[in-house]
């Protein structure tokens, strides 16, 4: 057992032999995250190793980590205990009138019998939270470790999501890092620490192995990067934790101290502030009673008033303000494109639903505008968009599709109203807003190029769609494409990923997902469990999408992959609604994959560039090229 990487260093003062005098502490590497061997600590006594028993708690534990130098106490506790009763002993039998004798001693030994009562209950214990957490694991059903690694699938590194806890802070954390954390191959009744490397990285969770196993991987083990009870090389040495090494291996090695100077020296390990910037990162501006402009969920051409009514890792439960009973509401990420402060609405001239409540609620107030996701400017002075001009667009009430769209409406500060031809409600209630700069809205021919299955006007005849002749058709010309948001992030996504992503047509709701397509940034998401139908498109740096082990760390609810028999049963479900209410904007479908070419269109020449391929995409090449003549 070490108290630490480096042995803790105790006050003998109260001791009254020199033998219970303790070896020196060496201060905490300040170089960390590599580990360092100082060269003052690492020293063991000759000839003593392999087993001792503490004398004061008959606690078992490998010698050469005992304290003092006859490795008699496996803790600096027990040590001072042990001198503390042994005085008080003393003390008594002068009062007495008897000189100290070893019969004096006895009441030291008080302790033990009371130590092995609690630690056979401490066992007891154990054993029935381990029955009741084998029989919760079986009915909540869904793990990520299980999951990943009997499928050998690959997670979406930590930093792709920079609106995530720690998504720009997580450094170089990778495989062979080394941590502190409990050990959990031990009988021992008082919580024991080890060292164990990073095997593999899943998002926030980390598959880690002892150290002292070498290749073997019988006991690994999945722990979450960001909990509470991992830490940096260190620590223990720190905090005057013990390091006991795993019973299945503390015959291993009868030096554990070399062993670990060996493998350690060198190594990287967490930065000492890794746990106060996990804090930090999830510490969140909105909080309860907050008043916003949030779309209309019912009407998507209007915003309405509606107040945070809990936070839960940046994502807000929005209640709208005229809900009495608190049920109508609406969920979304505090840097969603959706919400805006209070008097958004009327500064750009969009559509807002007044409410019927005539003055604020008691507690309630207004979010200051600075916490709000800002908007790239832009100069409509010269060339901007106008009313009438076609496009393509994400359908926002069937996000598996790319759509035939129409600019109906433009709005200050660079929005714009979107309507999706074929598919309007007569009183525009089914307009949608996106900024200029919106990754949801592309030029006339994006599809094409790209190979994405275009969605033609709803009772349109004339397949396969082609944008020349509707154009023509209709009267209508192209947006220019030198308007449209043009630019690729290195996002680090790849196809096959895994990750936790909002079902943006049930927004409560975070589900276990795959990327299965990359087009540059735009991601298409799928819903493991779920037919294609329900995949979405969404932008790299979508809110919306998390790591491997978000809901774990924020204490929200993830939706495990749906098997079979659950879509089955759940035919009546939300996702069978969501389904029955998207048709109805859902235009004839046909997958057109025509050649690259040059179209004449209204006067402007386009040669687009295709897209990489899915595999490929790395976020380096442009959507597409406008040909100057």
């Amino acid at each position: 057992m070490f108290d630490g990487y480096d042995s803790c260093s105790e006050d003998t003062s109260s001791s009254s032999s020199s033998e219970e005098s303790e070896e020196e502490a060496a201060p905490l590497p300040s170089s960390l995250p590599i580990i360092k061997n100082n060269g003052q600590v690492y020293t063991y006594p000759d000839g003593k190793s392999g087993m001792a028993t503490c004398e004061m708690c008959g606690m078992v534990g490998v010698r050469d980590a005992f304290y003092s130098k006859t490795k008699r106490f496996c803790s600096v506790s027990c040590s001072r205990s042990y001198s503390s009763n042994s005085k008080k002993a003393s003390i008594l039998a002068r009062l007495q009138g008897k000189p100290p004798t070893k019969k004096a001693k006895v009441l030291q030994k008080q302790p033990l019998v009371a130590k092995l009562a609690a630690y056979a209950q401490y066992q007891a214990t154990l054993q029935n939270q381990a029955k009741t957490k084998s029989a919760a694991v079986s009915t909540e059903g869904f793990n990520w470790g299980n999951y990943i690694n009997s499928n050998s699938f690959i997670a979406a590194p930590v930093t792709c999501f920079k609106h995530a806890p720690m998504g720009t802070c997580w450094g170089d954390i990778s495989e062979n890092v080394r941590v502190e954390v409990p050990n959990t191959d031990c009988s021992l009744p008082t919580k024991v620490f080890w060292i164990a490397g990073i095997v593999k990285l899943a998002g926030y969770n980390a598959l880690l192995r002892y150290e002292g196993f070498e290749n073997d991987s019988g006991l690994d083990f999945w722990y979450s990067i960001c909990g509470s009870d991992i830490h940096p090389v260190g620590w223990c040495a720190a905090s005057g934790k013990p390091l006991v090494p795993p019973r299945t291996i503390q015959h291993k090695y009868t030096n554990w101290k070399a062993f670990l100077v060996k493998r350690l020296t060198g190594a990287k390990t967490l930065p000492p502030d890794f746990s106060q910037k996990v804090s930090e990162s999830m510490q969140y501006p909105f909080k309860p009673c907050m008043r916003v402009e949030v779309v209309d969920k019912r009407h998507l051409c209007r915003t309405r008033v509606a107040v945070v009514e809990s936070v839960i890792g940046g994502r807000l439960r929005l209640v709208y303000e005229e809900s009495e009973d608190r049920t109508d509401d609406f969920w979304c990420h505090m840097h969603s494109p959706l919400i805006h402060h209070i008097g958004w609405s009327r500064s750009i001239g969009h559509r807002f639903k007044r409410s019927d409540i005539t003055k604020k609620q008691d507690g309630h107030f207004d979010t200051p505008p600075h916490l709000f996701a800002k908007v790239k400017e832009v100069d409509q002075s010269g060339e901007w968009f106008k009313e009438g001009m076609k496009l393509e667009a994400i359908d926002p009430l069937n996000l598996s599709t790319i759509c035939v769209a129409t600019i109906r409406k433009v709005l200050a500060d660079g929005f714009l109203m979107i309507g999706i031809d074929g598919s309007e409600a007569a009183d525009g209630s089914d307009w949608f807003c996106y900024h200029a700069t919106s990754p949801s809205i592309f030029p006339v021919g994006f599809c094409e190029i790209n190979m994405i299955e275009l969605t033609p006007p709803r009772g349109y005849t004339k397949l396969p769609f082609k944008w020349f002749d509707y154009l023509r058709e209709t009267g209508s010309i192209a947006a220019p494409v030198k308007l449209f948001n043009k630019d690729v992030p290195n996002h680090g996504f790849r196809v096959g990923m895994k990750l936790e992503a909002v079902d943006l047509m049930e927004p409560r709701l975070i589900c276990v997902a795959t990327v299965t397509r990359i087009i540059h940034r735009l991601l298409r998401i799928h819903f493991d469990g779920w037919e294609e139908e329900y995949d979405q498109w969404v932008d790299c740096e979508s809110p919306d999408l998390y790591p491997v082990g978000w809901c774990q760390l924020t204490g929200y609810q993830l939706q495990p992959p749906a098997s079979q028999s659950s879509r089955e049963s759940q035919s009546g479900s939300s996702k069978q609604k969501k389904k029955t209410k998207s048709q109805q904007y859902k235009g004839h479908k046909k997958m057109t994959t025509l050649q690259l070419k040059e179209e004449l269109i209204d006067g402007e020449d386009y040669s687009f560039l295709q897209g990489a391929s899915d595999q490929e995409s790395n976020g380096s090449a442009n959507f597409y090229i406008k040909q100057e003549p």
